[in-house]
């Protein structure tokens, strides 16, 4: 069978990145499309102007149809902002034939989701995290096991309808059709994380304009989900008001001559800028620069610790953080989340890429390649090609000896709930 065409959209508060491709072999992508457009009507992942932000989007959406000659119907989009909040749930059903298939696997994660949601919220993903067979606990697969009592326990996310459907609104508006919500972080671990990382237990931080998003992986698992409404463009923002320059030459020079640490900055390193009634250039200290810089880093570091510690998972990360997203391509940025968090560190980017490349070797861009790996794999594994709503179990196919194929695409799987 030839390759699926996929299709991610990732909106995010600076820019919208559409991607078209066909994952060719494991682990590598063709890039078809690729269309990036600033962001519009999007403040800390969420719209704040509907018309802005669907103007934008669709010209995203566009220029990957013109670049790709393919016309998009359907995508994967990405989700973020401090709307999202997720919860631990555990379902419970009885085995009626005593042998576990995979309807009951179905009527205990359908159990878990029977939690009270407020009617304003949406569910986003259903992610198993493990089974317990009659009072046995830590089981991966227990398809085709005996047993009396099924026990799964789970990871929920849930979002704001409200934000959810206008966002869905502003990607309907170009006539594509929204197949499902992917969390940030969720979408850039399918590509910036190695199996031994999730097994070992990880953070993955994906620092974007408006955002922080966060998940933590343990043995294999989506163990915790958390997004901090501050990023890049705080950063940004203190810039601008410290040299007291306008929000887009601030952003310029924190990309020209920005330093995540003053120590490491040339006491007689200068830059000229031209600030708020000057008629003439003035000279400024790189230093001075890397002062405000490191002050706001070090603050949201210190904030995902404190998410990292509320979560009660602070102990089981030896793999440490890895880091990406725009905001984390500031120089010695590694070092410093290492000393605040005091864990290994390292920042990650989108590989084995092949096709419209030139633009997306940055981690700027680990969302929207990540979209494009979750769409395949939903492909791939939907029974005879087909998918179901989101926030609904998945249920694969299996070969006559069951447990092979399950053991073989289960991590997998748990990552595509809904």
């Amino acid at each position: 069978m030839e390759a699926p065409i996929v299709v991610g959209i990732d909106v995010g508060t600076t820019k919208i990145c559409t991607l078209v491709g066909r994952v060719e072999a494991p682990g590598q992508i063709h890039i078809l499309g690729v269309g990036i457009e600033p962001s519009q009507g999007l403040r800390k992942g969420v719209v704040v102007d509907l018309s802005a932000a669907s103007q934008a989007v669709a010209r995203s959406i566009e220029k990957a149809e013109r670049t790709s000659g393919l016309e998009i119907t359907s995508g994967l989009v990405s989700l973020a902002g401090s709307q999202v909040s997720s919860v631990n749930s555990r379902g419970v059903v009885g085995i009626t034939g005593r042998v576990i298939d995979e309807d009951d696997i179905a009527r205990a994660i359908d159990a878990a989701r029977a939690v009270a949601i407020p009617h304003n919220r949406e569910i986003l993903h259903v992610i198993q995290r493990g089974f317990n067979v009659d009072g046995q606990e830590g089981i991966r697969n227990p398809l085709g096991m005996h047993g009396y009592r099924l026990e799964v326990e789970t990871h929920i996310i849930t979002a704001s309808a409200a934000s959810v459907e206008n966002l869905r609104q502003c990607v309907g508006g170009s006539g594509v059709e929204v197949s499902q919500f992917v969390l940030n972080p969720l979408a850039s671990a399918e590509v910036v994380l190695t199996e031994t990382e999730r097994q070992m237990g990880v953070i993955v931080v994906d620092m974007g304009g408006g955002t922080t998003d966060m998940a933590i992986y343990i043995d294999g698992d989506v163990w915790h989900t958390s997004v901090l409404a501050i990023g890049g463009n705080h950063v940004t923002s203190d810039i601008a008001h410290g040299l007291r320059l306008p929000m887009s030459q601030a952003e310029e020079i924190k990309i020209q001559h920005g330093h995540a640490l003053q120590a490491e900055v040339e006491p007689q390193e200068y830059f000229n800028v031209r600030p708020f009634g000057e008629e003439e250039p003035v000279q400024i200290n790189r230093q001075e620069l890397a002062l405000i810089i490191e002050a706001r880093e070090e603050e949201i570091f210190g904030m995902v610790l404190q998410e990292i510690k509320r979560s009660g998972y602070d102990g089981l990360l030896p793999a440490g953080m890895v880091l990406t997203g725009g905001a984390s391509a500031l120089p010695n940025i590694r070092v410093l989340a290492n000393r605040v968090l005091g864990v290994p560190v390292r920042i990650a980017q989108p590989e084995n890429l092949h096709g419209l490349t030139d633009r997306l070797d940055s981690p700027a861009y680990s969302t929207a390649v990540g979209l494009l790996r979750w769409a395949f794999l939903m492909s791939e594994f939907s029974p005879q090609g087909e998918r179901k709503r989101a926030g609904q179990y998945i249920n694969p196919t299996y070969s006559q000896g069951g447990a092979t194929n399950w053991e073989k695409i289960k991590n997998i799987l748990k990552r595509l709930l809904p």
